[in-house]
């Protein structure tokens, strides 16, 4: 895997990876409060929700899309934090 780039210091997560299969790899804090987890969809078996800051993606969509493409991305006011 290819590291992308993380909002974090000291290694902490949330980070993204690239792959060599055309994926990406979310490493961060699972999602472990009920309510949240039941507004997900399909959840298959060996999945899981992670949390990422929006600031993560629009950094690396920046680094990876076309120019242009990632204004429509807009970063918000703060930084979230996985649920606990």
């Amino acid at each position: 895997m290819r590291f992308l780039g993380s909002t974090s210091e000291a290694g902490a997560c949330p980070t993204l990876y690239e792959t060599d299969r055309g994926t990406i790899v979310v490493q961060g804090l699972q999602v472990t409060d009920a309510e949240a987890l039941a507004d997900l969809r399909d959840v298959l078996d060996g999945e899981t929700a992670v949390e990422v800051p929006r600031e993560l993606i629009t950094e690396i969509a920046r680094r990876v899309l076309p120019d242009g493409l990632a204004t429509a991305f807009p970063t918000s006011g703060g930084t979230p934090s996985a649920t606990a």
